[in-house]
């Protein structure tokens, strides 16, 4: 536990020190990384969420940094199957042959807080079962006091922060420690699953496993298995005949409901969370399929508000409109304002040379418009995004990434220009749900 603590310390001086210069971290700091990295994943829980909460946040630390800890997504050490034998019989009650007839004893995958294994419920049909590390629950709390305290102190090794700089510290792990808390809870994420498959019912070409409630808690969640091939498997989806161009309208369709119409969304849209159903009409009409719903945002009615305004602002160069709504959201330091405020004006001025409409610009156009905001917030003091306002960013980057990759004659812009006049042209937000509390980190 000392090895452990001692290699956090040096990696939360990583993450919160040295590499907090925008301009990226030494080779030293890289190597620390990778070895905070692989720490973090062994301990699990909180410690590989801080990991990964700390990749996306684009201003806090050097690109090199965010993209070695991004590893701790998919890269946890899973737990030998009698320990999740363990977990499953405690929750469920009885033997675990009493729920399955088949429980693979390898592991489909580990993440932070759960390994998936595939099995065949004892009415024989095919589910993968979600289990979570046994010790979370009761040492969260122990473990986030830790983390915060770490925290703090590596924050005040750069120096005694100012007040402001320590409010916006709380208020950044708080959010932290209120994600890692929403995850745990299995029984939301399968509500979160239940709302996002409701909203996108119509869409036939989009798939949310159904969860079988009698075989999931808080802790254990049990969904139907879909055959399927993963999305960036191009052999195996050129096999089947997928047309590709199809099939980046079926996502770009997916997350344009679900973060223009719903504003709730899957939001960790990485190769091991999407994928296409194996069937016989996928190369005619291909049917994607979504799994992992423990990172999921529900943008809030001021958050949803203020996004309209500033994308208005972004269409208007209305600097001065646009700066005012960073304040609203507290997104800009005290005593920053003129250092945010030439960086943004640079981004107007880089769309006016675009002939002055972002919307406009294609999909081309948005990522490198997106690649200079990226910029922007690691060189600018001062700014700090909403963690929920990243993840938006992040979710349509990776989309937008996605769609190049695999039809690059496609333009995303074409599906999602239109769901984004609606949204701009909505005047009233509809009640938020209580469903989706608590939004995971």
């Amino acid at each position: 536990m000392f090895a452990a603590l001692r290699l956090l310390w040096l990696g939360l001086r990583v993450m919160l020190g040295r590499v907090m210069n925008p301009r990226g971290g030494s080779a030293r700091d890289e190597r620390e990384a990778r070895l905070l990295a692989a720490t973090l994943g062994d301990l699990k829980g909180p410690y590989a969420k801080v990991g990964q909460f700390a990749a996306v946040r684009l201003d806090t630390l050097s690109t090199p940094v965010r993209e070695t800890l991004a590893t701790l997504r998919d890269r946890v050490p899973p737990l030998p199957v009698r320990v999740v034998r363990e977990v499953v019989e405690l929750e469920l009650g009885g033997r675990l042959e009493d729920h399955f007839e088949r429980f693979e004893p390898v592991a489909l995958g580990a993440a932070s807080i759960a390994q998936a294994h595939r099995a065949r419920t004892s009415e024989g049909e095919e589910v993968v079962v979600k289990v979570q590390y046994p010790w979370l629950a009761r040492s969260l709390d122990t473990d986030l006091r830790l983390l915060d305290r770490l925290h703090r102190l590596s924050t005040r090794s750069r120096g005694r922060p100012s007040p402001e700089a320590e409010v916006s510290r709380r208020r950044l792990f708080e959010e932290f420690a209120a994600g890692i808390r929403g995850e745990l809870d299995f029984e939301h994420e399968a509500e979160v699953a239940g709302e996002i498959a409701a909203n996108l019912a119509d869409e036939k070409q989009l798939v949310v496993p159904r969860v079988d409630a009698s075989r999931s808690t808080g802790r254990v969640l049990t969904m139907v298995f879909h055959p399927a091939i993963p999305i960036h498997d191009h052999g195996a989806l050129d096999a089947r005949g997928v047309p590709r161009d199809q099939l980046v309208a079926v996502l770009c369709r997916a997350y344009a409901r679900q973060i223009f119409v719903d504003g709730v969304f899957h939001a960790d849209p990485h190769p091991g969370n999407l994928f296409v159903l194996d069937e016989p009409d996928a190369g005619v009409r291909p049917r994607v399929l979504f799994v992992d719903f423990g990172l999921s945002r529900r943008l809030s009615p001021e958050l949803r508000r203020e996004l309209r305004t500033g994308i208005y602002a972004l269409l208007q160069s209305d600097l001065d409109g646009f700066l005012a709504g960073m304040q609203r959201l507290s997104m800009i330091a005290p005593g920053a304002e003129p250092g945010v405020r030439a960086a943004v004006e640079s981004m107007f001025e880089r769309i006016r040379g675009q002939g002055g409409n972002a919307l406009g610009m294609g999909a081309s156009g948005i990522t490198a418009l997106k690649d200079e905001a990226k910029q922007l917030l690691e060189d600018t003091p001062g700014l700090q995004l909403p963690t929920d306002l990243l993840l938006y960013a992040k979710t349509l980057s990776y989309l937008l990434a996605l769609s190049r990759e695999l039809a690059p004659e496609v333009d995303p812009m074409k599906t999602l220009v239109p769901y984004l006049l609606r949204f701009l042209a909505t005047k009233e937000e509809a009640p938020e749900s209580p469903a989706v509390e608590g939004p995971a980190s």
